[in-house]
């Protein structure tokens, strides 16, 4: 048998991953036609079906099972050996990819990132923003923060309102005046919600309304910004803006809080530049939460 070309290995390979040609090519940077061929290519070598393909979906052959079982430790030993290798370098280079909720991106990852690049200029950060919860493995990312139940802090929220619409309609003075105030609000179909908050009267609910409610918080804090009414938003990303455009109403209350999580691929080895970025997320990220 002749020598098998690694780069076709390792296309299959991610080929394997993905479960497609076409999401195999988008983590390549290659054209789907050229990674179709070079498993096509593949195939004759070994003189075996890899892959079956069909109009709909994409699976492995048995042979393609057990080939892919193999060769994806052995190019993981190989990578494992290469990075190692390439760490012993003073500088840590390279990219690291790290995805994040929109709002969690814009107001909580968006300035630990700079510091960290300042200290790093040669680590390349890609940061994609979404609300989907991806594949880190599949899509290629190293790092992702989510909001699930390593535990970073709770994201609190508290009720926030434009100085404006507090003078035009008063400032609630127990969370039972709330459910009076027009609001807006997260995700409501109904134009209601409701509210569950905890504070020196112990755990409380209220029942809101609101003519404008949106599936993003940089939407709901401007438009609350704007005096459309009263607003849930995370605390830490209204500090700055208190006093200005958007005041804290009872804010001796606020949502129990959500579990912010930072996750990352199981992998016997972690890139040091990965390893520098996790770090300093654990360490900038938690005291911002504490609110």
């Amino acid at each position: 048998m002749s020598t098998i070309d690694l780069n076709r290995v390792r296309l299959f390979v991610r080929v394997a991953e993905a479960g497609s040609f076409t999401g195999a090519a988008r983590l390549s940077g290659l054209p789907t036609s050229s990674v179709s061929r070079a498993v096509a290519a593949l195939e004759r070598e070994l003189a075996v079906r890899l892959i079956q393909r069909t109009t709909r979906r994409l699976q492995l052959t048995e042979a393609g099972r057990v080939y892919y079982e193999s060769v994806s430790r052995a190019l993981s030993g190989m990578d494992e050996a290469a990075a190692a290798v390439s760490e012993l370098q003073d500088a840590p280079r390279g990219r690291v990819r790290i995805t994040a909720p929109a709002d969690l991106g814009h107001w909580l990852l968006a300035p630990s990132l700079v510091s960290f690049a300042t200290r790093y200029p040669e680590v390349q950060i890609e940061v994609s923003l979404t609300q989907r919860i991806v594949d880190l493995v599949h899509e290629g990312f190293d790092l992702a923060l989510r909001l699930v139940a390593r535990v970073l802090g709770l994201v609190r929220a508290g009720i926030f309102a434009a100085p404006r619409y507090l003078k035009r309609r008063g400032r609630p003075r127990s969370v039972a005046d709330v459910a009076d105030h027009d609001c807006v609000l997260f995700r409501s179909v109904s134009g209601r919600a409701v509210w569950e908050l905890v504070g020196p009267a112990g755990r409380q609910k209220v029942e809101v309304r609101g003519a404008v409610a949106a599936d993003d918080n940089e939407f709901i804090r401007e438009a609350a910004a704007a005096g459309q009414g009263l607003t849930l938003l995370p605390i830490f990303a209204c500090q700055g803006r208190e006093k200005d455009d958007l005041q804290r109403v009872l804010p001796e209350y606020a949502t129990v809080g959500v579990p912010l999580q930072l996750v990352y691929p199981t992998a016997r080895f972690l890139p040091k530049r990965v390893v520098l970025l996790r770090d300093h997320l654990v360490n900038e990220l938690p005291p911002l939460l504490k609110v």
